[in-house]
Formats: structure tokens, C-alpha cells, sequence
């Protein structure tokens, strides 16, 4: 049986891109079936600011004419710009359990980026490295948490059945919100001791001056990160849209010093517990609901997804305590606002200095995600 793979234009064809997932995950009660509304809105170049500066081709697979597979090829130009290794990247990718059919997706993608004088594929990246990123291979028996991947066992297979090879993993960790070590607790007493710190929430009536301090802070804590690419100043604009209703300032903290925003702890309220059982649907009447157990009932979990120091503080002996200072008031207010558990993501396997001081306040990895490359 032939496999035609075409491009998405039609209306049609947008439809069953987003939708195919549906059957592909209907027997995994894991699954949390993403917002279509949103995903429409990230595909649509006229909504997501990622096409300002880039530019994607979605791809669907079809087998006597019924959808067996989905994939976006991109171009990333501020990735080019900052890292001039000719890496296109491919993503949202999804299949049935068939190496022919993720072959000729492949394939697609990787014709589509020749064409644009790319040398490397790599991905996946849902479009770039500040979206979901990567491919589960390990942690299979728990739920995805908000804004992370989630995938058949068999994915892994298909990719490199493709000749794809792994270039990095990149860890979630599980975290139980509640005692911390004493050398953390020690570090935190220490730190906001000091008179010139002061820790505070993020502020969300000067939401979006707060999101530009976090951002710019983010950008020069993580800017030596493999693969890391900056947020553009739309796609500032579209996350301050995005965030404003569902973050919980109480666990969104600045550390500033003399006044100054020098650090950062983010975790947002994991949003895949109040969406799990609406079917990608807000509508008619999922936006009251997903309204009323954010706001009313409160979720128990949360995701950190970010934690940065400015660079100038690194190597000062009397700021070293700094980030487990921060992890220690993320638990202690999270605590307080009824969050039980959270994961810490995503970082990279071969950060040690991270992950060590994830593992020393009692995290421990339980998903892993895989990043591919293919040269073309």
C-alpha cells in the first residue's frame, strides 16, 4: 500500500493534523490531549511569532487515504544567527507503529530543508529549543506535565529506524514538595539574612515589565546553554498573554540585590490537571471548567521552568547559596499554596552543576527526552 505525504494547505488537511493524535493515543490514558484552539494558533503564521523569524512546513502521511502520520520541517533564523552550524529541525511529529510511514515523513522534512541549504536535522523541537523538545524514551508511566512532550515507547524505534542518532538528553525531574535538606535550609537562612536581598513574587498588575525582567535574566543565565536560542520581543508579548491567567506569583519569584533583579524561580500550575479530560476542547463550555479548578479548586502540581542567576554572580562566594536559597522558598511557598508535588525541567544531561543541585534538595530524574540529528 502506498504512502503519500503531502503538505498542509488546505483547511481540511490543518484539521487532521491536529487531530490525528487523537487516534494515535486513544488506548493511553496518559495522553493529555493539548488545546486545539491554541495548537491552531501556533500553526497559523499570522498568530505565532516563531514565523517572524522562521518559517515551517507541517507534513501529513496518508495510506489509502486515511492520516498515519504528521511532521513540521523548520528554519530557525535566530538559531542560525547565534549558532551558524546550518541545523534545520523537525517536529510535532507523530505516526503509527510503522517504520515506513515515519521513513517517508523523514524523508519529506529532510527534502524540504535541503532545499533551504540546511545541513544538520535535528530535533524534535515544537518549533524551537523554548518549546517542547525532545522525544520519551524512559518515564513512560506517568502523565506528561504542562508544556512537556509525551509519546509511544515505539517513537524512539521509528526515529532512528530513520537514521537519526542521538546528540543529547535532556532529564525531568520529580520533586516532593515538603522537608528540604539541611544544606539548603542552611543556605536559605544565610542568603535572606543578607540585607541587600530581597525575594519577592512577581508582580502581575506590571506583568509585563515583570516578564521582561524574568526574560532578561533567563537570557543571560542561559545564554552559554547548548542550542540556546533568546525569546524575540513578540514572542515576549505572546507569553505574557499566555501566562498572565494561569501563573501563581507566589512560586513566580525575583531575587533582587541592592534593588536589583539579579536571580529567578519560575513554576507555573500544571495546566494538563485541569484539561486532561476535555478533548483539546474549551468550547462550549470547557473554559468555565478549566476557570473554576485553576482558580477555585487549585491544582496540587506545578512545573519549574526556570531557574537562573545572572552570570556576573557566578564564582561570589557570599551569593553561592543563591539557588538553593531559591529552591528552598519555591518548596516553602508552594507548600503553603497546597502544591504536593512538581517536576523540575527540562535540563541537560551533561549540566552537572544543575542537576547536582536538583539531586542535593531530593529531586531525582524520571523522564528522559531525547534529541536527534541527522546530517543531510
Amino acid at each position: 500500500m502506498a504512502i503519500e505525504v503531502t503538505a498542509v494547505r488546505a483547511p481540511r488537511d490543518r484539521d487532521e493534523f491536529i487531530r490525528l493524535p487523537h487516534r494515535i493515543y486513544e488506548a493511553d490514558k496518559l495522553w493529555v490531549p493539548p488545546l486545539e484552539m491554541d495548537m491552531r494558533a501556533r500553526l497559523d503564521p499570522k498568530r505565532n511569532p516563531f514565523f517572524l523569524h522562521g518559517e515551517a512546513e507541517p507534513f501529513l502521511a496518508r495510506r489509502d487515504g486515511v492520516v498515519v502520520g504528521r511532521i513540521t520541517a523548520q528554519v530557525c533564523r535566530e538559531h542560525l544567527r547565534l549558532h551558524d552550524d546550518g541545523a534545520g529541525f523537525f517536529g510535532f511529529f507523530e505516526s503509527i507503529e510503522d517504520e515506513a510511514v515515519a521513513r517517508a515523513l523523514f524523508e519529506s522534512a529532510e527534502s524540504w530543508l535541503r532545499e533551504r541549504k540546511m545541513k544538520v536535522a535535528r530535533g524534535p523541537f515544537n518549533f524551537t529549543i523554548n518549546d517542547e523538545i525532545g522525544m520519551l524514551v524512559d518515564g513512560f508511566d506517568t502523565p506528561p506535565m504542562v508544556l512537556m512532550t509525551h509519546n509511544p515507547a515505539s517513537y524512539d524505534g521509528l526515529v532512528k529506524a530513520a537514521g537519526y542518532e542521538k546528540v543529547k538528553d535532556v532529564f525531568a525531574w520529580k520533586y516532593k514538595v515538603g522537608e528540604v535538606p539541611p544544606r539548603a535550609r542552611r543556605a536559605h537562612a544565610e542568603i535572606t539574612a543578607l540585607p541587600e536581598v530581597k525575594v519577592r513574587p512577581a508582580n502581575l498588575k506590571d506583568f509585563d515589565r515583570e516578564l521582561r525582567t524574568i526574560l532578561d535574566i533567563f537570557n543571560d543565565a542561559w545564554s552559554d546553554n547548548w542550542g540556546f536560542v533568546p525569546l524575540t520581543e513578540p514572542e515576549l508579548e505572546k507569553a505574557a498573554k499566555d501566562l498572565k491567567m494561569i501563573l501563581d506569583p507566589e512560586i513566580a519569584l525575583i531575587a533582587e540585590i541592592d534593588g536589583k533583579p539579579m536571580a529567578v524561580s519560575v513554576a507555573i500550575p500544571n495546566l494538563h490537571e485541569v484539561i486532561h479530560d476535555m478533548g483539546g476542547k474549551l468550547f462550549p463550555f470547557g473554559i468555565v471548567k478549566l476557570l473554576y479548578r485553576l482558580k477555585v479548586q487549585g491544582v496540587k502540581s506545578a512545573r519549574l521552568v526556570m531557574l537562573g542567576i545572572r552570570k556576573e554572580l557566578r564564582g561570589v562566594k557570599k551569593y553561592g547559596g543563591l539557588s538553593h536559597m531559591l529552591y528552598t522558598e519555591m518548596n516553602d511557598r508552594g507548600q503553603k499554596r497546597g502544591y504536593t508535588h512538581g517536576e523540575l525541567s527540562w535540563t541537560l544531561e551533561d549540566n552537572h552543576p544543575v542537576n547536582l543541585g536538583i539531586k542535593s534538595m531530593g529531586g531525582k530524574v524520571y523522564k528522559t527526552y531525547r534529541i536527534y540529528e541527522k546530517k543531510l
